[in-house]
């Protein structure tokens, strides 16, 4: 019973990253695509870490969703400076 309720909220989890990936694919700006990423890497994160219950390894699991989270918050980090630099314009995605 609690396994169908872990795998159907994983599954919930996934329906909602996709309904994210319509903002990284049609973002009116480049933040807008950089948010619409952070959000997939976050809802990846709890499938991570539902899918290490459902298999009953949650602690190394866990481990992997804490290296995920931290690989994803650098790479938004790291998309941000570069667009900084770059000049580009977050709000329109036109360059300076």
């Amino acid at each position: 019973m609690a396994d169908t309720f872990f795998l159907g909220a994983a599954l919930a989890i996934l329906a909602a990253a996709m309904l994210s990936l319509y903002r990284v694919i049609r973002g009116p700006s480049i933040i807008d695509r950089i948010v619409g990423v952070n959000v997939i890497g976050t809802k990846t994160i709890a499938v991570i870490v539902l899918t290490g219950h459902l298999f009953g390894r949650a602690e190394l699991f866990i481990d992997i969703a804490l290296l995920y989270a931290l690989i994803n918050f650098i790479g938004a980090l790291a998309l941000s400076r570069y667009f900084e630099r770059k000049g580009v314009d977050v709000a329109s995605g036109r360059g300076r």
